[in-house]
């Protein structure tokens, strides 16, 4: 389950959360303070004891973030009125988006969880999408926490359910479950925005429910061809960790989309 699911039915409110996400990432330069960069943090919950399953933590990880990015605390609410996180959210969306993937465990995981955010669960593991700010201002509860030194093996969980919406990760390019992470988030919020608000909603309404699959090489290559027939979208990276400039490193087929890719 996430945290921040809409209950009501869908609204002036989330049409207006939906639009932001269908406009794109906005295109202001970075400042010249590195301190003042902005990015999502995302915290993913790696107990040293029993790690999660790394497709199910990427999973959450997705879900937590476009939930945040339709979380009525992000925009304008049911009311009107915009909410107690809007203004860092549309700054962060103005700017070239990016986002960062520390690890917690013990204390530190449940410390996150009074940092503003959302939090999901998938298939027992947990991720939690804070709210977007400065890199040079970012609490100290997720300051401290780990960001690289940590992976989990790849596993093979099977073929997701039907009707599930399925991020592809291109298996070649070997990320680590951090970059995987911020990459898989992107494309969640990429598919929201090339959703209609009525598909977006209805995503909303179960759960934002997905998967993560890697993609082995014929697979990738269908999905290339969806691309480039536009019933796929996918994230280009801008290159600046682990994969070159350019990289396309996660696709997922639109709704409504036939076909198989086998």
């Amino acid at each position: 389950m996430t945290q921040g699911v809409p209950e009501a039915d869908l609204d002036a409110g989330f049409r207006a959360r939906h639009a932001v996400l269908a406009a794109g990432y906005g295109d202001r330069p970075d400042p010249d303070d590195p301190s003042l960069v902005l990015a999502m943090p995302l915290v993913l919950h790696i107990p040293k004891a029993d790690p999660p399953a790394r497709s199910a933590l990427l999973a959450a990880a997705a879900t937590a973030t476009v939930a945040l990015c339709l979380d009525e605390r992000v925009g304008a609410g049911a009311d009107g009125e915009p909410g107690p996180w809007s203004a860092d959210y549309r700054a962060w969306t103005g700017a070239r988006i990016r986002k960062v993937a520390r690890r917690a465990r013990g204390a530190q995981w449940l410390a996150a969880q009074s940092v503003d955010g959302v939090t999901a669960e998938v298939g027992g593991a947990q991720a939690r999408a804070l709210v977007p700010g400065p890199v040079g201002a970012l609490d100290a509860r997720i300051r401290k926490l780990q960001i690289g030194g940590t992976d989990l093996d790849h596993d093979r969980p099977g073929d997701p359910d039907d009707g599930t919406v399925v991020l592809w990760i291109d298996g070649s390019l070997g990320m680590t479950v951090g970059k995987a992470a911020a990459q898989v988030g992107h494309a969640a919020m990429i598919l929201a925005g090339a959703m209609t608000a009525e598909q977006a909603w209805q995503w909303a309404r179960d759960d934002f429910r997905c998967a993560v699959r890697d993609a082995e090489p014929d697979r990738w290559s269908a999905l290339v061809g969806e691309l480039a027939a536009g019933r796929a979208v996918a994230v280009r990276d801008a290159g600046f960790t682990e994969v070159a400039p350019g990289s396309t490193t996660v696709a997922a087929r639109l709704p409504g989309s036939t076909g198989s890719l086998d």
